[in-house]
């Protein structure tokens, strides 16, 4: 022990040391223990130094903490370490970490109270939990139950589950999911609805025993024992309760921050209800029984909406509504009374003061009278044994009297409800078993501790000893089960505790006998008790300070009682006169209260009258009465004792469950864990004990396989031998040298506590030793890697350096070289550089001396020609001036005649400038005005150009002027003379000169201004057409830009059209599938319910003993009417089933409906005789008027036959001629239209036509005369067959059938050739005159041609729509139709293309309405269609069923038909009374298995439909309807006998829809005849439509695929968890970690556990059969992805359940099998079924547990990568990681945190568990048989010789 020792307490191991605050706190060895040492060196987690002193008295060393791979376990005694900081701290971080409230501790389930809303208590998980081992899945409360369930059912004993726990723990809810776990498992037995009865019994005694405390909002205030009843099939059939020590001091009073029991709150929140108004309620502030905690609401309750939820679950127990106001009224009398008032009369008595408000209503509501009850409230009776005295009360005694009635109205209404309760819950059937649920206080301890505290805590000490025991007998049996030694265990016995409570002079002995004393008080007890047990019991104490307490040690704790109101209590004595005075109260209820020794009356009762109150009528019985009285005397102690000691008698006869429910802090917040408050309840509870118990035995248990796996490591090759046992023998004799430390059991080694934690640290540093050596291995390969890799890096740089030195080298001469040749260039180009400057400089020096030279030669050239040039200039000036002025002359002359000319243009051009600037102004932006106006300046230019070209001739006529002018002017000169002599005449036209000269200046300046004008309005047109061209290329670019906008908005509402018609085509096919999975979830429905009612009709028919309506068909002979019945009952029943479930679900709920149809089937019975009764007295008067009627008869019928003979030969003779000529006809047509001589459209033809059609017309009404012939002839021919004296007409119709009319026949084929003479004639001459409008008609046909391929292709496209989208697009066609001629009208004349266009409108919608109506009216003609076949069907059928009860004495030769010889159809032929013998040995005794493996798949389903097609054949509708009825309830029989063979159920799946397809292939419809041979076209059905038929064959198909879904179901289900989960497919990569009691199911793959191998070979199995049976490849594919998804769905849903399962290498296994699994459909060619998509959730779940989980890189990439599981399952599967080794490390709280806020946006469903039941819609794609049916062979072993091939 101390090398143990020495070996645990080293450095770096840690501990736990107490702590004020957190009670414990880890600790770090920083230094090695060794023995002797009295103080330990730590250092706390914060990094604080410490040192822990040892007691040198015990020398005991702290606690060691477990491993971390062990802290979180599922059940606290799998760790190594059992003590109570390890429970403790594994508690919380389950709690706080993982959010986990439930855990195991052996086989106490400890349930801690969240303080919020979980979602783990759903249907899903109800069914996730149904089945499996307790210790498979997660703890919870569904798993106690299960338990419990399961040993009901396995052990034949009853159960209980105790649940206990502190006010505010959570019991309630926990006892509450416990029953609703039973009622959702179990269901019900009977008709009515046990379960929702149970269940409605919680809010009623949740509002009349719970109430809110300072602990919690709905603390239970008494104890229940609820015992719920199974029958011998385990379902629930009733319920019953007991209840314990209901607190009635909270009636009357409620400490600060509490209330009173909920009801008086909803009835004061309901007062304003119409119904609640007598009551004359109001507010709770306004009653002083609910007003007195000050604080009457609870944040988040609606006390109104429990009231109506209290009421209806009243209902739903049957208690009726005057009931219910009966039970308000009491209640709300106890609020008036609590409000009477009392006042001091003097010191000794008191009085209430008249006409006291709330005592009125008090007394009006419980029917007493006013002054009887005011008065003893202030008085009581005292009894001498000679006289009677009445005495006052003082004040205070009348108060606590007035509530001390209260106390009693409300105890005796709680008890009455709980009877009453009792009884709606009671069952007449016998009860074969029950589970008890208990729901009871904890232990309690207060600062005032009083009556109601000891008697819970006495509670508790008696459920404590239970327990102890139970768990030590548990120990006892499991070490006696292994066979090894044991020593008798030292557990706590608190026995002693309970003597001093319960044994004779014990506390409550003494309490009783001081309640009989006259004067005792609470003081005398008190002393009682010091003077008895304060000296002879060491439980019992005396508190230092007061004589008024006591303390007695209990098991959990010390608790001092104060001794006032002890008596009181425990007396609970009530005034006899008040109760009296009840009881004399004209109200019934109240009555019943308080006479319970009388039956008490049903809560189901009817209703009081309204004209009068109906009295319960009671008598009393003396001996009754007195045992009543002497019962009423126990005290409440005793009576309390009573009921404990047979609570615990019956405890002690059940199996007991439990659990203890902790609370984890005082103010109620969520997931916040209160150590202190913890370790406190821990202990209270029992935990702890039971850890001890654990502890002192050998808690660590391994089975010999499960220790050598995990502890392999530490043997050797020679100690590992073929018998486990031994091998681990051997291990464990080297490994721990104490012998006492295990011992070895028959499966399973035992260790003390450490033991484990010891052989961890040995199996850790094994590992760690292997994994240094490892690394030193490793790190010496790198280091040896890096060395080489350096070498050859050193050699490479040393290469490339050398090589580098040897270029530099090189490099350097060639530059040597080269600076060298450089030099020589440089001195050659310095001298010449050199000389050429002394050249430049020579040369610019001759330069300048010779420029000079030529300059001055030039200056002097210049200056001559200069002075030539002035000379030149001053003559040419002369000359120019004497120009000048001889034009200015002449140009005046001009100018004066133009001015006017020019004033007129100058007012037009500003007119027009006028215009110009309003046109702009109004037109600005328009372009067709710039080009007007660019126009109007090109002409101005034009105009411009020709005055400037007149200019110029006028200038050229000026200067011929001035020619003429001077030669002129030479003239005058040499006539100078003569011209001084006019002198004066000179001189005046030299003024008139002068005035020309001044106007032709004007002229200029105003031609300058005009032109200047001119200039600037052109220069602004320009700008103006330059601005307009800029505004025109901007808005191009606007155009540009807005039509690119529109193109990118149109491709984007493209991609968004097309991205929405994708998701609406993705949300119109799940919606498809939700309700193609909804019709076939009602067609299950259906299905179970008619079998149910089947089964029950069985049951009811064998009980009763009455025999079933019809006879069972056999293969023996039976009559008519006999299949008649069975027909009719089996069509009807089909039928039946058709209309939906509502009927048949009532049916079966009802038995009184059962007898009902009972007696109805014997009345239709009655009726059915009676009708035949009555057709054999009408066949027998038939027969005997017949007699009568026969020679009459003999004359005529024979004339009727014989014409009608001759009539049908004419017909038949005159049809073959017609048929001839018109063969001829076509011929000869047809030759001539080859030749050319006709075509379609010609005159010639289109008579011949109308002549063809008036013949085939004429044809057809003969063919319909002939039909109708056959057929009168066929039924007079039946008719004959009833009359027995028609003997002798074989002759008349033998001579009918040899006369014929020659004449007639000859005279109608002359008359048929002379018509063809004639058409012939008139076809010649027609010729000749088409050969000249040949051409014409050519034309017009390629037109019509083309125009006829076009409406051919549109035809083509709309057919291949569908109906609604074949007439939209005609319509669309019509109206491209009508537009382009509403083109062609508009551009002839828009006026009639407007009108046309309104008529066409019109016309357009009277078509869509008339289109409308016709569809509706098409609809309406179909359903009336549908309507009068189904009447005409049965009226045949009615007729078909009398004909063969006609008797046939002889027969008669049938009328000579002549048919065609026909080959071999493909038809089997069978008598009708065959029918039976056919379905039985096709169906109902047919071998699956033989079948498949000799004959074609498929065989039965094309025998069945050959037999269906020759019923057809021959127009046998009954024979159709039959057999068709016979073969689907012969199939629903097999299914139902054998429906959980998976191989008959495939075979039957296959057969069916081969079945369907051939109803489908061979139905006529096209759209199943594209890909059928001609052949098969020929054998489709002639006569009969089975689309209706098909539709229940589809029906049918999808049950069986159901079935079989279920079936496979069933086989996979047991092996997916183990195959999938628990098998180590890859061995030793997952460790085994320490269990607890709670054993889970082994991972060692031992014999009989399913492994992935044998899933793989079930699957291999299922596809086999499936391939075998012909099953169609695509139903394959759908069975597969379901089987897929069962087998994701059930191993995600363990991972989501199983913390042991959620480990990095558990992800390895899974991502292996998953491989395997898809490897498995790649071999089978099925990966394209989306089996593997099903396993996606699967398979992200498996990599979440794989990968990196710390930094927020890794949360991101969890998120993407996790797309197809919840945020839910995400955060379950984070919560639920368990390092399995220790180098692993867990996923932090900060890490979920930061999960859960990255995938808070997701729209998602809150369900943690994937729905298992789910199936997949199923489809049946059409598959056409490439098989013909005419080569199809019946083989000897079916036994169906009698079927004839046809």
């Amino acid at each position: 022990m101390n090398q143990e020792l020495d070996f645990m307490f080293v450095k770096y191991a840690r501990v736990w040391i107490p702590d004020v605050e957190e009670v414990w706190r880890s600790a770090e060895l920083t230094k090695d223990y060794r023995q002797g040492d009295g103080v330990l060196q730590l250092q706390l987690e914060d990094g604080k130094e410490l040192e822990y002193k040892l007691d040198p008295k015990t020398n005991n060393l702290p606690h060691l903490r477990n491993p971390d791979i062990l802290v979180g376990e599922n059940d606290l005694t799998a760790l190594s370490y059992l003590h109570e900081p390890a429970v403790l701290h594994n508690l919380k971080v389950r709690f706080t970490d993982s959010k986990l409230i439930y855990t195991y501790c052996g086989i106490v389930l400890v349930a801690i109270n969240p303080y919020e809303t979980l979602p783990i208590y759903g249907s899903d998980i109800i069914n996730a939990y149904s089945g499996q081992n307790m210790g498979d899945m997660d703890p919870h409360i569904f798993a106690v139950a299960e338990e419990a369930y399961k040993q009901m059912a396995r052990d034949e004993r009853n159960q209980s589950i105790i649940v206990s726990g502190e006010s505010g723990a959570g019991k309630t809810v926990s006892a509450k999911y416990a029953m609703r776990y039973f009622a959702t498992v179990s269901g019900s037995a009977s008709e009515a609805n046990v379960e929702e009865k149970v269940l409605a019994s919680n809010p009623i005694m949740e509002s009349i025993g719970n109430a809110k405390t300072t602990r919690n909002d709905n603390s239970s205030r008494f104890g229940k024992y609820i015992e719920i009843g199974f029958d011998k099939r385990y379902h629930i059939i009733g319920a019953n309760m007991r209840t314990y020590l209901l607190e009635k001091s909270r009636v009357v009073f409620q400490a600060d921050e509490e209330r009173n029991y909920h009801i008086f709150y909803q009835l004061c929140a309901s007062a304003q209800l119409p119904e609640f108004k007598a009551l004359k309620l109001g507010k709770a502030d306004n009653f002083h029984y609910t007003k007195q905690g000050r604080n009457p609401v609870i944040d988040g309750i609606d006390d109104a909406k429990e009231m109506s939820t209290t009421r209806n679950a009243f209902a739903l127990l049957g208690v009726n509504e005057s009931y219910q106001m009966g039970l308000f009224q009491i209640l709300a009398s106890i609020l008036h009374l609590g409000n009477v008032e009392v006042k001091d009369r003097d010191s000794d008595s008191s009085i209430i003061p008249p006409n006291n408000g709330h005592l009125s209503v008090f007394c009006e509501l419980m029917g007493v009278t006013y002054q009887d009850m005011s008065h003893w409230l202030c008085h009581k009776k005292l009894k001498t044994a000679t006289e009677t005295y009445i005495k006052p009360v003082p004040k205070l005694q009348a108060i606590n009297a007035r509530d001390a009635l209260a106390k009693h109205i409300y105890a005796k209404l709680f008890n009455w409800i709980v009877d009453h309760v009792n009884k709606s819950l009671h069952s007449t059937v016998k009860q074969h078993s029950f589970i008890g649920v208990l729901d009871i206080y904890g232990f309690e301890t207060f600062e005032i501790n009083s009556f109601e505290q000891f008697c819970i805590n006495y509670a508790n000490e008696k459920l404590q000893q239970q327990f102890n025991m139970h768990v030590f007998k548990l120990e006892q049996e499991e070490y006696m089960k292994e066979q090894i030694p044991w020593t008798l265990i030292d557990f706590y016995d608190n026995q002693p505790c309970i003597n001093l409570i319960e044994a004779k002079m014990g506390v409550l002995d003494l309490l009783d006998e001081e309640c009989k004393m006259p004067k005792g008080s609470d003081d005398s007890w008190a002393q009682k008790l010091y003077n008895t047990h304060l000296k002879t019991c060491a439980l019992f104490e005396k508190p230092r300070m007061s004589n008024k307490a006591f303390i007695i040690q209990h098991f959990a704790d010390k608790v001092e009682y104060q001794c006032d109101g002890f008596l009181e209590k425990n007396k609970d004595t009530v005034n006899e006169e008040q109760i009296h005075v009840l009881k004399a109260s004209k109200f019934d209820l109240l009555v019943e209260l308080f006479h319970d020794e009388e039956k008490a009356t049903s809560p189901t009762g009817a209703a009081p009258t309204t004209g009068g109150r109906t009295r319960l009528s009671v008598k009393p019985v003396k001996s009754k009465t007195g045992q009543a009285s002497k019962e009423h005397k126990k005290t409440v102690g005793l009576q309390f004792r009573n009921s404990l000691h047979l609570l615990m008698e019956t405890l002690n006869a059940t199996t007991p469950h439990y659990v203890r429910c902790i609370k984890p802090n005082d103010y109620k917040f969520a997931f916040t864990f209160d150590p202190k408050r913890a370790v406190q309840q821990l202990r209270a509870c029992g935990v702890l004990e039971t850890i001890r118990i654990s502890a002192a035995g050998f808690p660590s248990r391994w089975t010999y396989q499960e220790f050598f796996s995990r502890y392999r490591v530490l043997m050797i090759q020679k100690d590992v031998l073929t018998d486990r046992k031994m091998t681990c023998k051997n291990v464990l004799e080297k490994l721990v040298q104490d012998p006492d430390k295990y011992q070895f059991g028959k499966t399973k080694i035992f260790f003390r506590a450490g033991q484990v934690a010891y052989l961890e640290k040995l199996r850790a540093d094994k590992l760690r030793a292997a994994c240094i050596r490892i690394q030193k291995t490793i790190r010496c390969w790198l280091a040896r890697k890096k060395y080489l890799r350096m070498k050859h890096a050193a050699t490479t740089i040393q290469r490339y350096v050398r090589g580098h030195q040897a270029r530099c080298l090189a490099k350097f001469l060639r530059r040597t070289r080269a600076a060298i040749i450089i030099q020589k260039y440089q001195r050659m180009y310095v001298q010449k550089t050199c000389y050429k400057r002394k050249q430049a400089a020579a040369l610019a020096m001759q330069c300048i001396l010779r420029a000079y030279m030529a300059r001055q030669l030039y200056k002097a050239l210049l200056r001559e020609h200069k002075a030539i040039i002035i000379q030149k200039m001053v003559r040419g000036w002369l000359a120019r001036q004497w120009f000048k002025r001889s034009l200015r002359a002449i140009v005046y002359l001009q100018c004066c005649i133009r001015r006017m000319r020019a004033k007129w243009e100058l007012k037009k051009l500003k007119i027009e400038a006028r215009s110009v600037e309003h046109f702009k102004k109004l037109n600005i932006g328009m372009e067709n005005k710039i080009m007007q106006l660019q126009r109007r300046i090109d002409e101005q230019n034009k105009d411009n150009r020709s005055l400037s070209e007149r200019l110029n001739g006028l200038e050229i006529s000026h200067a011929a002027e001035s020619e003429r002018m001077r030669v002129e002017v030479h003239r005058l000169r040499g006539a100078e003379e003569d011209a001084k002599n006019n002198a004066n005449k000179v001189a005046t036209l030299l003024e008139e000169l002068e005035r020309l000269r001044k106007d032709l200046k004007n002229t200029q300046k105003e031609k300058k201004a005009i032109e200047d004008w001119a200039k600037t309005y052109q220069d602004e047109m320009e700008q103006m057409i330059s601005e307009l061209k800029e505004q025109n290329h901007l808005l191009k670019n606007e155009k540009n830009d807005l039509n690119r906008l529109i193109q990118e908005q149109g491709q984007q509402w493209t991609e968004k059209m097309q991205r929405a018609l994708k998701e609406e085509t993705q949300q119109l096919e799940n919606d498809l599938n939700e309700e193609r999975s909804r019709y076939q979830n009602l067609l299950t429905e259906h299905l179970r319910l008619e079998e149910k009612y089947d089964d029950l009709k069985e049951e009811i028919t064998l009980a009763v003993n009455v025999p079933k309506p019809g006879h069972r068909r056999t293969d023996s002979t039976h009559s008519s009417n006999e299949s008649e019945c069975t027909y009719n009952s089996e069509f009807a029943e089909s039928e039946e089933g058709s209309r939906g479930g509502e009927d048949v679900s009532k049916a079966i709920l009802d038995m009184s409906l059962f007898l009902k149809l009972q007696k109805r089937v014997s009345e239709l019975e009655q009726e059915k005789q009676s009708l035949q009764n009555e057709l054999d007295r009408r066949e027998e008067q038939f027969q005997r008027a017949r007699a009568r009627d026969d020679e009459e008869h003999k004359k005529a019928r024979g004339a009727e036959l014989e014409y009608e003979s001759l009539k049908r030969q004419e017909l038949e003779s005159e049809n073959k001629k017609l048929k001839h000529h018109l063969n001829e006809m076509r011929q000869s047509l047809r030759g001539s239209a080859e030749a050319g001589s006709a075509a379609p459209g010609s005159p010639p033809y289109t008579v011949l036509l109308d002549q063809l059609n008036s013949s085939n017309e004429e044809l057809e009404v003969r063919k319909e005369e002939v039909l109708i012939l056959r057929s009168q002839l066929v039924s007079q021919k039946e008719a004959m067959q009833h009359k027995a004296t028609m003997t002798e007409p074989l002759p008349y119709i033998e001579d009918v059938q040899k006369l014929t009319d020659a004449k007639e026949i000859s005279q109608a084929y002359m008359g048929l050739k002379d018509t063809n003479r004639l058409l012939e004639s008139q076809l010649q001459a027609q010729r000749r005159s088409h050969d000249n409008e040949v051409e014409v008609l050519r034309g017009e046909l390629q037109s019509v041609k083309e125009d006829n391929n076009r409406q051919q292709q549109l035809l083509a496209q709309n057919l291949q729509l569908p109906p609604e989208a074949r007439i939209e697009a005609s319509l669309q066609h019509e109206i491209t139709r009508l537009t382009n001629e509403n083109l062609e009208l508009h551009s002839d004349d828009p006026k009639e293309y407007k009108a046309y266009r309104i008529s066409m409108l019109r016309r357009m919608v009277d078509l869509m309405e008339q289109l409308e109506k016709q569809d509706k009216t098409v609809r309406k003609l179909k359903k009336q269609l549908k309507v009068f076949a189904k009447k005409i069907n049965d009226l045949e059928g009615g007729q078909m069923d009398v004909s063969p009860g006609q008797t046939t004495d002889e027969p008669v030769h049938p009328v000579n038909i002549p048919r065609r010889e026909k080959d071999f159809q493909g038809m089997l032929e069978y008598k009708k009374e065959d029918e039976l013998k056919l379905v039985k040995n096709l169906i109902l005794e047919l071998k699956p298995r033989g079948v498949a493996v000799n004959l074609i798949p498929g065989l039965p389903a094309y025998i069945l439909f050959m037999c269906l097609r020759h019923a057809d054949y021959v127009n046998d509708d009954q024979k159709v309807r039959s057999l068709l009825t016979s073969v689907i309830n012969s199939i629903k029989k097999i299914l139902k006998k054998r429906g959980d063979d998976f191989e008959t159920v495939s075979f039957w799946l296959s057969n069916t829809c081969r079945f369907l397809h051939c109803l489908k292939q061979y139905s006529g419809d096209e759209q199943f005849m594209k890909h059928n041979s001609p052949k098969q076209n020929d054998h489709c059905l002639s006569n009969f439509d089975l689309a209706e038929y098909r539709q229940v064959l589809s029906d049918l198909a999808i049950q069986i695929y159901q079935q079989l879904i279920k079936s496979m179901e069933s086989i996979l289900q047991p092996m997916i968890v183990s195959g999938m989960l628990e098998h180590e497919t890859i061995q030793g990569v997952s460790g085994v970690k320490p269990t607890g009691l709670r054993k889970r199911t082994s991972s060692i793959a031992d014999e009989g556990t399913y492994t992935l191998d044998s899933i793989i070979r079930q699957l291999n199995s299922f596809h086999s059969i499936m391939c075998q049976h012909g099953t169609d490849p695509e139903l394959i594919k759908q069975v597969v992805k379901q089987q897929f998804y069962i087998i994701g769905a059930v191993t995600l849903n363990n991972l989501l359940l199983r913390k042991d399962m959620c480990s990095w290498s558990k992800g390895m296994q899974i991502r292996y099998n998953v491989s395997q699994l898809e490897e498995w459909l790649r071999d089978k060619n099925l990966m394209t079924c989306g089996a593997k998509e099903t396993l996606e959730p699967l398979i992200q779940a498996a990599q979440l547990l794989q990968v990196k989980k710390k930094t927020d890189e890794d949360a991101e990439a969890i998120c993407s990568m996790c797309n197809a599981l919840s945020t839910a399952q995400i955060v379950k599967v984070l919560n639920l990681y368990t390092p399995v080794n220790a180098f692993e490390e867990r996923v932090s709280v900060l890490f979920i945190r930061t999960i859960q806020t990255r995938l808070r946006d997701r729209k998602e469903s809150p369900q943690l568990l994937m729905d298992t039941k789910v199936i997949y819609p199923v489809t049946f794609p059409f598959n056409p048989s490439s098989l013909a049916l005419e080569t199809i062979q019946i083989p000897g072993s079916l036994n169906l010789a009698f079927l004839t091939r046809v």
